[in-house]
């Protein structure tokens, strides 16, 4: 079988870079100017619903040079195919209207996921792949359980209501994590069936719990996950304390934030892929040149191999465009750092 071509597979597969791939989380989204006309006044549940506009939104970010597209929808879209309510509200983000008091209210998350139930997300993949003409990998994702769980439960971010609400309904805190621990495997490997090449896995708030918590809630279904897929995978915790949790995942990347050290992590685990970790704060209230500077630092920390540029977190609300130009150039025209170590 001949070896991918695609920088983003061969990173995560560990093979020769020529460079490092580059690539944003909420690389398609409200800081694009080209997006926010695209959306108009449409509510973002209404838009991601419109598959022309999302494989559009989705393929926007390739104007500027990116090595991947990542398909546009939600973290909660899964549940939602499921038939779980939720509803997106300015300032809030995704509100689910059940929050589950006995196992019975579960019961959206007991059918298993097909491509059928995948059809709209599938034909955005389709459209996507189309136009791309293999020119460049696509990424599809999940929320990891925990994540999942808890905007299910109504707590979004808030990890302390998460623990609440797991202390108070330990029965159906447990099994809501373990059918949506099936649901997404499901779901990510048909994605994976229906053309995309690289499966991201986010589990935004788990870096929040403490060690235990983590093991229980986060990290046995991180591994669980990625025993299942049958794509290349990145596991994305923001800021997580835990990069050992990370690396024993079984994920292809680990995405680290500007807590890390890169050059650190890199020879304490030489066999793993790293994803990171330019602060995404600067592409909001830096100049080009700083996050040029940024950027080169990220390049030379990373080593040149086994290593995805990208932010320590999605792309700021107001993030400039001309920054976001400037750190995919300072990738693509970056030829190696003899002083690497």
């Amino acid at each position: 079988m001949p070896e991918p071509g695609h920088l983003l597979v061969r990173a995560c597969l560990g093979l020769p870079l020529p460079r490092p791939p580059v690539w944003a989380m909420r690389q398609a989204g409200r800081w694009d100017p080209e997006f926010r006309k695209l959306r108009g006044s449409r509510s973002f549940y209404e838009f991601a619903a419109d598959v022309d506009a999302a494989a559009q939104a989705s393929l926007l970010p390739r104007r500027f040079g990116v090595d991947a597209i990542i398909l546009f929808y939600d973290i909660t879209t899964l549940p939602q195919m499921l038939g779980w309510p939720f509803a997106f509200e300015p300032g809030r983000g995704p509100v689910s209207r059940l929050v589950p008091r006995s196992p019975r209210d579960l019961s959206p998350l007991r059918q298993p996921v097909t491509h059928d139930l995948c059809e709209r997300l599938l034909r955005v993949l389709a459209i996507v792949r189309c136009e791309l003409r293999e020119a460049l990998p696509v990424i599809a994702f999940a929320g990891a359980p925990f994540t999942v769980a808890c905007y299910c439960v109504g707590v979004g971010k808030d990890t302390a209501a998460a623990a609440r609400y797991a202390t108070e309904h330990p029965t159906v805190w447990q099994e809501m994590l373990e059918l949506l621990a099936d649901r997404t495997a499901e779901f990510l490997n048909v994605m994976s069936t229906g053309g995309a090449d690289v499966l991201q896995l986010f589990d935004s708030w788990a870096g929040e719990l403490d060690s235990d918590r983590y093991e229980q809630w986060a990290q046995r279904y991180h591994s669980r996950l990625f025993q299942r897929l049958a794509a290349p995978s990145i596991l994305y915790v923001r800021e997580c304390p835990y990069v050992d949790r990370m690396v024993a995942s079984g994920c292809s990347a680990v995405s680290l934030g500007t807590r890390h050290d890169l050059r650190a992590c890199r020879h304490r685990y030489p066999g793993q892929t790293f994803q990171g970790n330019v602060d995404a704060q600067l592409l909001a209230n830096g100049t080009p040149e700083q996050v040029r500077q940024a950027t080169l630092r990220c390049l030379s920390e990373g080593g040149g191999q086994r290593h995805i540029v990208n932010l320590n977190q999605g792309m700021p609300k107001d993030a400039k465009p001309e920054n976001f130009q400037a750190f995919v150039d300072t990738v693509r025209e970056w030829e190696g750092d003899e002083t690497q170590d």
